[in-house]
C-alpha cells in the first residue's frame, strides 16, 4: 500500500514537471500566447495537489495540521469573495463613478454586479413560465456560457500577470510610450503621466548605468477634441521632466494601439540603428494586448507597465478581456453554438433517460441478432 502511495506521489511530481517544462518552452517562445495560461495553471494546481499528497504521506502531524488549517482558511477567503462579489463590484462602481466619468467603459463592474443580482430571479422566471424542456435548456445554456467566460477570464488574468514578470536589460535603443488621451485639449492626464514617468525612469537609469541614452518615441495622434497631437504634448512633458530634447521624438499620426506600433516601427526603421532593441511603455493592465499589437505590426518589442490606481483596475481589466475576446469572436461564436447543442443533449439525457435506455437496448438487441 505504501509502495502504491509513493508511486502516485512520484507520478504526480513527474506530471507537474512535464507541465512546467511545456509552459516554460511556450512562454520563452512567445509570451503573448493565451495557451500559456492553461499550461501554467495545469502546472500550478498539479504542483499544490502533489505537494499536499506528499505532505500527507509524511504522516507528520506537526506539518499536516498547520498546512491543513492554512488551506481551509484560503478556501474560506475564496468562498467569501465569491459570496460578496456583487457587493464588491457595486463598491468599486461607486468609487469609479465618484472619480471618473460615467461612461460605459467605466460602468462594467456596475453592470456585472447587477447581472449577478438578477440572474437567480431570471432563472426563476424561466422555470415558472416556460415548458420544462425549454426551461431546462435556457437555464443550462447560460450556466455553460458563464463557466466558459469565467474560464477564459481566469486564463486571461493568468497571462496578464505572467506578462508583468519582465525586467528588461538597460541596453535599449528605443522606448515607445503609448498615448492615452489628453485633457483640456493639450494637457497630459494623470494616467498618461504615469506612462511617461515610467519611460523616463528607464531612460534615466540606462543613461546613468551605461551612458547610452535611448530615443524615446511618444506615440499618439490628435483627437477631435484636442488642440495638439498627443505625441507632441507627451514629448514636451517629457522634456520638461528631464529627457534630452534630441532624445525625444513625437509620432503624431496614430489613432489606435496598433497604429502606435506601426508608425513607431516606421520611425525606428528609418533610423541608422542596426538590429534596434526596443521596449514599449503603457499601463500594466494594457501590456499584454499591446504586445499582441506589436507582434501584429512586426515590431520586436516587449512592454513594461506603469502602475494603475487600484479602483481603476477592475473596469480596465474587463475592457481588455472583452477586447481580447473580440479578436477571436468567430472561435467563441462557434463554442457558444456547440454549448447550446450540448445543453440540448444534456437536457434530453436528463428528462428522457428512459428513452435513451430503451434506445440503447434496442441497438444492443439489433447487434446481438446480426
Amino acid at each position: 500500500m505504501q509502495g502504491d502511495y509513493l508511486f502516485y506521489v512520484k507520478l504526480g511530481w513527474l506530471i507537474t514537471g512535464v507541465f512546467f517544462v511545456i509552459f516554460g518552452i511556450n512562454y520563452a517562445y512567445n509570451r503573448t500566447w493565451l495557451r500559456n495560461g492553461i499550461w501554467f495553471n495545469l502546472f500550478f494546481y498539479s504542483f499544490w495537489l502533489t505537494l499536499a499528497i506528499t505532505i500527507l504521506n509524511t504522516g507528520n502531524t506537526a506539518i499536516i495540521y498547520p498546512v491543513g488549517i492554512l488551506f481551509l482558511f484560503i478556501l474560506f477567503c475564496i468562498g467569501l469573495f465569491f459570496a460578496l462579489q456583487a457587493i464588491l463590484l457595486f463598491w468599486n462602481a461607486a468609487i469609479v463613478w465618484r472619480r471618473e466619468s460615467h461612461s460605459l467603459a467605466n460602468s462594467l463592474t456596475l453592470y456585472l454586479g447587477i447581472g449577478i443580482i438578477i440572474l437567480p430571479f431570471v432563472i426563476k422566471l424561466i422555470r415558472a413560465h416556460l415548458p420544462i424542456f425549454w426551461a431546462e435548456v435556457f437555464t443550462t445554456f447560460p450556466v455553460l456560457c458563464i463557466l466558459y467566460a469565467v474560464f477564459w477570464f481566469y486564463n486571461y488574468l493568468t497571462v496578464l500577470v505572467l506578462y508583468q514578470f519582465y525586467w528588461p536589460r538597460h541596453n535599449k535603443d528605443f522606448i515607445i510610450v503609448l498615448g492615452a488621451g489628453l485633457m483640456n485639449g493639450d494637457q497630459v492626464t494623470p494616467l498618461l503621466a504615469q506612462r511617461i514617468h515610467k519611460g523616463i525612469q528607464f531612460y534615466q537609469r540606462q543613461l546613468k548605468k551605461t551612458g547610452h541614452a535611448p530615443k524615446m518615441i511618444f506615440s499618439g495622434g490628435q483627437g477631435g477634441d484636442e488642440t495638439m497631437p498627443e505625441g507632441e504634448a507627451m514629448r514636451q512633458y517629457a522634456i520638461a521632466h528631464g529627457v534630452g530634447a534630441n532624445d525625444a521624438l513625437a509620432e503624431t499620426a496614430s489613432k489606435t494601439t496598433y497604429e502606435n506600433m506601426v508608425f513607431s516601427k516606421k520611425i525606428i526603421d528609418e533610423s541608422l540603428v542596426k538590429k534596434p532593441k526596443t521596449i514599449f511603455v503603457t499601463n500594466n493592465y494594457h501590456t499584454f494586448r499591446a504586445a499582441i499589437f506589436a507582434q501584429s505590426a512586426g515590431l520586436k518589442a516587449t512592454g513594461i507597465g506603469s502602475k494603475t490606481a487600484g479602483f481603476f483596475l477592475p473596469n480596465a481589466v474587463m475592457r481588455e478581456y472583452i477586447a481580447i475576446v473580440m479578436r477571436q469572436r468567430k472561435l467563441h461564436l462557434i463554442m457558444i453554438i456547440l454549448m447550446f447543442i450540448l445543453s440540448l443533449l444534456l437536457v434530453v439525457l436528463s428528462l428522457h433517460s428512459d428513452w435513451i435506455a430503451a434506445w440503447l437496448q434496442g441497438i444492443r438487441r439489433f447487434l446481438d441478432n446480426l
